[in-house]
């Protein structure tokens, strides 16, 4: 449960599932655009509890109570991911904790492995990051040893979601688990990221198997339109902030537009789910719905995007210069990532200024960059989805895995 970020590389998964000859489905937000996308790569859908469009608008209206919530859709999902799980040999879960959390419920229920995937490094126990802070619970300014701020985040983790996934376990039988984390995650998760843009360092705190990102192939043409526009002149700069429906990027996107023609340069504007407008009718912006990334983003001279993970993995593999304003969660540390790379600019926070982004857009359009994100988008793997699929076929083949 989760968005275009999490739903697009599970359907990658299922579609490299079926090359081996394995029934693959995706529970998944009956969103439209996840329908669509599922229809495309010919996997069928099983539709989770709610669409995440009608979630986010609720959190948007009053602040989300995350135990509150947690108890809500670990029972809701426990019951969609069961019908969809019904003769299946294997659960791979992802997304919000409390959906893997009922998912993990149903893979103990019918005696079936259960894996579970991360598409950022950031999320899994390492001595060589910090835990991502949650709402609530920042991580505390006196400690800077990272093993024990992993140590604090497992009670973290109980406080917010302990109570919903034990509540279910205790419901329908099952024993309660004493660390959430953990167990959840299991001791052998598997980590759908490229090592080119952060390659997992070994650590005794989780024995996870970077298995590269899972890409699903996107062979559809861009529109005549878009490509006419395209050729038209220079390369333009794409901006985008996908799911990312929050004020805070249509600002945003507002000045990268200002930004991107004040340094002579045309733009392709994704519309995304904050529904992005051009900033006026001039004929130097096409705004676009939903289109091929792969297709796209070769064609563009920077990718300017909010950072999530298949955004920035697709723009990397595509070779392109990056500036990246990250807005939640996961996306300020894909920017630094870019950053520290040399593939790109991260910008400082969510909020950029006029000054602010041009200095990022400048360093971007460098031919160091460009120079630099050729270099590592030909060191990028497209294989991940497949190494996962024969990983898991490997464990139904054992049988139940002891993780």
């Amino acid at each position: 449960y989760g968005s275009r970020g999490d739903v697009e590389p599970m359907a990658a998964l299922a579609v490299q599932l079926q090359a081996l000859g394995v029934e693959a489905l995706v529970s998944a937000p009956p969103d439209r655009e996840f329908a669509e996308l599922l229809s495309r790569a010919g996997v069928p859908l099983a539709p989770a509890f709610t669409p995440v469009r009608q979630w986010i608008e609720s959190a948007k209206r009053s602040p989300i109570d995350l135990p509150k919530f947690a108890t809500r859709m670990v029972a809701a999902q426990y019951e969609a991911i069961g019908a969809a799980a019904e003769g299946c040999d294997a659960i791979v879960a992802t997304g919000l904790m409390p959906s893997a959390g009922a998912a993990q419920c149903v893979a103990e229920m019918q005696a079936i492995p259960y894996l579970h995937v991360s598409f950022c490094p950031l999320f899994l126990p390492s001595e060589h990051h910090r835990p991502y802070p949650y709402p609530g619970h920042p991580l505390p300014a006196d400690v800077t040893d990272n093993r024990v701020l992993w140590d604090l985040n497992i009670g973290v983790m109980n406080a917010l979601f302990g109570g919903a996934i034990n509540g279910q376990r205790s419901a329908i039988g099952l024993p309660e688990v004493a660390n959430i984390r953990d167990h959840l995650f299991t001791n052998r998760p598997l980590l759908a990221s490229d090592p080119s843009l952060w390659p997992w360092q070994p650590t005794k705190l989780c024995n996870a198997v970077q298995t590269g990102a899972w890409i699903l192939p996107d062979s559809r043409p861009l529109p005549a339109e878009l490509a006419a526009f395209i050729e038209a002149g220079a390369p333009p700069i794409y901006v985008g902030f996908g799911s990312m429906a929050m004020d805070a990027a249509r600002d945003a996107a507002r000045m990268a537009l200002a930004v991107v023609r004040a340094q002579g340069h045309r733009a392709v504007l994704l519309r995304g789910w904050a529904e992005l407008a051009p900033i006026d009718d001039a004929d130097d912006c096409f705004v676009t719905g939903d289109v091929s990334q792969q297709a796209l983003f070769p064609r563009m001279a920077a990718v300017m995007h909010h950072g999530g993970a298949g955004t920035t993995t697709a723009a990397t593999h595509a070779g392109a210069p990056q500036v990246i304003v990250p807005q939640i969660v996961d996306q300020p540390f894909w920017a630094s990532r870019v950053a520290g790379l040399g593939i790109g600019a991260a910008h400082d926070g969510p909020m950029p200024t006029f000054a602010s982004l041009s200095a990022a857009l400048a360093i971007a359009l460098s031919s160091q960059t460009r120079a630099r994100a050729i270099e590592v988008g030909g060191m990028a793997r497209a294989d991940g989805a497949m190494v996962a699929a024969r990983l898991v076929l490997d464990a139904i083949g054992r049988g139940r895995p002891r993780y």
